[in-house]
């Protein structure tokens, strides 16, 4: 399988599916996605986990061929596309996400303001259906639903972490 490099979100994901399927592939690392993207289009790797966004033109023309997607519901540009979920690995989530952050010292109503202001803008209309044609989901929310996700996510990618034996190259 193509990663982006030993450590990135590609190569977490397919280890992440490789502990939960039990198979073993041969990670084959590149420089980043785009040297990823072409190894698969080329055939000189079998897969890559890559970013919905990245990879639909090529599928619209027939150059990649989708299998599942990565995140625990499908993506409403792609409804036909199961799950890895759904395709017989119950509980498989690996999805890249974003979050705006400042400073730890950055006062408390400020904070709260610009997670108004970024609520406000991405529950618009347009601004969702911008960022579904790009293949992202924008999932708006509270501070304390953003610490959450995160501590969630440092548990489980630090069990795969551990139970991979993953070491820093």
């Amino acid at each position: 399988y193509a990663s982006a490099g030993t450590g990135t979100p590609t190569f977490l994901a397919a280890e992440l599916f490789k502990g939960q399927a039990g198979v073993e592939m041969v990670h084959v690392p590149y420089k980043g996605g785009g040297e990823a993207m072409t190894s698969v289009i080329s055939g000189e790797t079998s897969v890559y986990f890559a970013a919905a966004g990245i990879v639909l033109p090529y599928v619209g023309q027939g150059r990649l061929r989708a299998v599942a997607v990565t995140t625990r519901k499908r993506l409403p540009m792609l409804p036909q596309l199961p799950t890895i979920a759904e395709s017989g690995y119950p509980g498989f989530s690996a999805t890249n996400w974003y979050a705006f952050v400042a400073p730890g010292k950055t006062p408390l109503p400020v904070l709260e303001r610009w997670n108004q202001e970024l609520v406000k803008a991405l529950n618009a209309p347009e601004i969702k259906a911008e960022l579904q044609k790009h293949g992202l989901t924008p999932q708006p929310g509270s501070r304390d639903e953003l610490a959450r996700l995160i501590a969630a996510e440092t548990t489980t990618w630090g069990k795969v972490i551990r139970d991979r034996k993953i070491s820093a190259e």
